[in-house]
């Protein structure tokens, strides 16, 4: 058994790897919902999607996010007609909004419905969110308070970035699949993704229960940076640093991390490649997953340190 703890694009391709060198029901993955929001009376979970889309092998990897060969018919009549179009809902991606918020409407859990769609998209292996209770990420920013959908996609991040705050989080309760898989004595390994650590695992860990249960865990926990060079791969994770104070770097994720992980994955020209910082070690790997192969590949790195940490039964 493996976790991995994943949002936004980079989560999804470490979880991809992960997914591709593991047998099938090995691996449970457990995605942020801080992004979801509701929208033309949906409920709309993009990093959710992402994971999902990315595993079943559908996702839009132009775009970097949605579906593969999507149509906008749906878009394009709600612009005509006057509506929001600030957020774009394909045509083969609304069926699953759709179907997602009438379920939760007749009471299904959210854990329920995305195991759901995960097994229709054929995939193997496990993907749970975070929490079936909502958690909602409000930023602060030099403009004041946004929901989180309006600052990312609406505003694309344009205002400077003061903090941020996770409503929801101090009465959410954990997946109880996740919290048997960080139990199981079968756990081998937990891997944090590189997602944004402020926007993707900031609300995971919010969540009451669940950075105790990384704290207590038994098996080796390995973070992979989404910084190289000094900048975020995909997303606004190096322009929050700076806004912040914070070097964009390794280093940046020891001090959220401490007490957590055990050692960081960064890429051989970060910083603090070789160096310990808040007890956690920065080890060097080349993190670029330009590819199929190249996730894969960075997952059978992390696997192997994990392995190396291991402690003996």
């Amino acid at each position: 058994m493996i976790v991995a703890l994943a949002g936004g694009v980079g989560g999804a391709r470490l979880a991809n790897g992960l997914a591709g060198v593991l047998q099938p029901g090995e691996l449970l993955v457990a995605v942020n919902v801080g992004d979801d929001f509701e929208h033309l009376g949906l409920t709309i979970c993009p990093d959710i999607d992402t994971v999902t889309y990315t595993l079943a092998g559908l996702n839009d990897r132009e775009r970097g996010w949605g579906v593969k060969e999507e149509s906008w018919a749906f878009m394009d009549t709600l612009r005509k007609l006057g509506g929001p179009d600030w957020f774009a809902l394909g045509d083969r991606d609304l069926a699953k909004h759709v179907l997602r918020t009438d379920r939760l409407r007749r009471g299904d859990t959210l854990t329920a419905i995305t195991q759901d769609i995960a097994r229709a998209c054929g995939i193997v292996q496990t993907i749970v969110p975070v929490s079936d209770d909502p958690v909602r990420s409000i930023v602060e920013t030099d403009e004041g308070a946004l929901p989180f959908q309006d600052y990312f996609v609406r505003r694309r991040c344009e205002p400077v970035f003061r903090g941020i705050r996770y409503e929801g989080a101090e009465t959410a309760r954990p997946a109880p699949a996740l919290l048997a898989a960080l139990d199981d004595p079968a756990l081998e390994a937990i891997v944090i993704c590189p997602s944004n650590p402020v926007l993707s695992i900031g609300p995971l860990l919010a969540v009451p229960g669940i950075a105790d249960a990384l704290r207590r865990r038994r098996a080796p926990c390995i973070a992979v940076s989404p910084f190289i060079g000094g900048e975020a791969v995909k997303g606004p994770a190096a322009k929050i640093m700076r806004e912040l104070g914070i070097a964009p770097g390794a280093a940046a994720l020891a001090k959220p991390y401490a007490g957590i992980v055990d050692a960081i994955l960064c890429d051989y020209d970060d910083p603090g490649a070789g160096t310990t910082m808040d007890g956690i070690r920065l080890i060097a790997a080349d993190t670029l997953m330009r590819d199929d192969i190249g996730q894969r590949r960075l997952a059978r790195v992390a696997l192997a340190l994990a392995a190396m940490l291991r402690k003996p039964a």
